[in-house]
């Protein structure tokens, strides 16, 4: 491609909103432009970055026995009223209708109508198991796009779906996907970690994992063990059972005036104790129902895993208002004792350390003192309720957790029969019996693992992209094209390049040697070929875009240097 001709509008200024490095220099170097907040257009550079990534996914997807189709992105609601979702999914979900008045969503993804679409095709355990993928356009009414393509109302997804007979096939299906995700994300260069996670939204029961990019700039955080190959969304990490019960305290229970005083700070500076002696109470409501969590006052309430033990897809924090209504006082004066029978306690397993601690009397500007957990209010059972913490026990019982931000690239989930049984899709088995099919459902933001490779590899001057997803093999630059010597050397290696496989970007502009040199480290292609003042003695200079040493090379030799060149940047 001569870069006279291609359409590749750069940048020189950072531009307004782009928090982060992949926004700025997919902006920059002209792989994206803004169409709408969160909506994007790729221009030919971008788009070439992404139909590379999504070659890689193709080609491990065939190699683990996936098949392509194509759904459509514009789904009727009825499948989802089949399934459950259509209220459920949330504001996110994009909705419209047709001349007719008929309802329908925009797809944020494609499990019912994979399931609507097989119902009737895979009726016998012989046509079992199948695994469906494709690769299309997803859609999802994001409240605040940002970080560029990372967070975006409309982006491309690759997403597949298993079918099996039973779990013991789903999980053959589940670990054929999870090694396939490993290999995509290793030859995409990236350093990332498989976690265990929330199944959100999706639902389904069974192991899921996310795929994490490890990255400052990431919006989840991981809990991994210093000493072993643990590591897991925040989320869902689980908190070690260490604590031992402590003694009951000498004193009763009694009432103190505490006037203004609601916040773990203010409470711990006003009566001098340490946090761990505080009992923090927290309302939520789930499907409705009101539940009341108890944890010690240097702990945080983790909201998941509060959902998980109530058996639903997601609890919300109570307003202030339901916090009177039901409680009696305001935020940050409540507790656990006397606390009415409509409400469920639940109480975190390190509550049962505390004694002599202190919590919310359900009366403003009142709390408790010397409160014992079971002998001043009733415990059915502590329970793992909170976000675990750097330097606790890893819970694979090897070593201490550490924390480190990640971007979600992928996520597998066990699905089970969850969206089968809703959808009434069966299989006769070998004894004509009538069973749910067993899925599984496979998801990679293909234009996510664009930005998060740009995030691991780029430097102040622009991106370094590694080989198997670079835009162009070779950058070569003819820096003065009224130079006939340098025009036409660089239009024979510009031949003899392409002849030899390699996909080379021609900087043939009539544009000064700094614009070139600052163009080509802000596209990052892996190799630059500069043909400059020694073209009249056929020598060119060479370069890797992740080092900085420049190598004077005889064009003769410049085909075995290139094969050596690039063995070296892979290896």
């Amino acid at each position: 491609m001569r870069q006279a001709q291609f359409f590749s509008p750069t940048r020189r200024d950072i531009p307004q909103g782009a928090e982060i490095a992949s926004h700025q220099l997919m902006l920059r170097a002209g792989l994206i432009r803004q169409t709408a907040a969160g909506v994007y257009s790729y221009l030919p550079l971008g788009l070439k970055v992404l139909k590379k990534v999504e070659n890689i996914i193709k080609e491990e997807m065939d190699r683990a026995g996936a098949q392509q189709l194509l759904m459509p992105a514009v789904q009727p609601a009825e499948l989802w009223e089949e399934s459950g979702r259509l209220s459920d999914y949330g504001p996110e979900l994009m909705r419209l209708k047709d001349r007719h008045g008929r309802d329908f969503v925009l797809g944020p993804t494609h499990e019912e109508v994979i399931t609507s679409l097989v119902r009737d095709e895979l009726n016998s355990y012989k046509k079992l198991p199948v695994n469906l993928y494709q690769i299309q356009t997803k859609y999802r009414d994001e409240r605040r796009p940002r970080f560029g393509v990372f967070r975006s109302r409309e982006f491309l997804m690759k997403d597949a779906y298993s079918f099996d007979v039973d779990e013991g096939g789903l999980d053959k299906s589940y670990q054929q996907m999870y090694e396939a995700y490993k290999r995509i994300f290793t030859r995409c260069g990236l350093n990332f970690r498989a976690v265990q996670a929330d199944a959100g939204a999706i639902g389904g029961t069974g192991a899921t994992h996310e795929f994490m990019v490890l990255s400052d700039v990431g919006e989840d955080t991981i809990a991994y063990s210093d000493t072993s190959d643990y590591a897991a969304n925040i989320e869902i990490a689980k908190v070690v059972d260490m604590y031992e019960k402590a003694p009951e305290p000498q004193k009763a229970m009694e009432k103190i005036d505490t006037p203004g005083v609601k916040t773990i700070d203010e409470l711990t500076s006003y009566l001098s104790i340490d946090p761990k002696q505080l009992l923090k109470s927290v309302l939520f409501i789930a499907d409705d129902e009101p539940v009341l969590v108890v944890c010690r006052g240097d702990h945080e309430v983790n909201d998941v895993k509060v959902a998980n033990a109530c058996q639903v897809s997601a609890v919300r924090l109570a307003e202030p208002e339901e916090i009177e209504a039901i409680m009696g006082a305001s935020a940050g004066f409540i507790g656990p004792i006397g606390v009415s029978e409509n409400v469920k306690v639940l109480v975190d397993q390190a509550v049962k350390t505390v004694s002599d601690g202190v919590c919310g009397a359900n009366m403003n500007d009142v709390h408790y003192q010397h409160v014992y957990p079971t002998r001043d209010f009733p415990v059915e059972a502590y329970g793992d309720y909170r976000f675990i913490q750097e330097g606790d026990p890893s819970p694979d019982g090897k070593g201490n957790i550490r924390f480190a931000k990640g971007i979600e690239v992928g996520h597998v989930f066990k699905l089970g029969t969850k969206y089968s049984e809703a959808m009434n899709a069966h299989y006769l088995d070998e004894n004509g019996r009538e069973k749910p099919l067993v899925m599984g459902c496979y998801g990679i933001g293909v234009s996510r693992t664009v930005a998060a490779i740009i995030e691991q590899h780029h430097d102040e001057h622009g991106i370094i992209w590694p080989t198997a997803v670079a835009p162009f093999d070779i950058h070569l630059l003819i820096l003065n094209t009224k130079n006939d010597e340098q025009t036409q050397l660089g239009e024979q290696i510009y031949q003899e390049l392409q002849q030899h496989g390699y996909d080379v970007l021609l900087d043939d502009r009539k544009e000064r040697a700094g614009v070139k040199f600052h163009d080509a480290d802000l596209f990052g292609l892996p190799v630059r070929i500069t043909v400059g003042k020694k073209a009249k003695d056929g020598i060119v200079e060479v370069k890797t875009r992740r080092q900085r040493q420049v190598e004077e090379v005889p064009v003769g030799d410049l085909p075995s240097y290139l094969v050596t060149l690039f063995e070296q940047i892979d290896s």
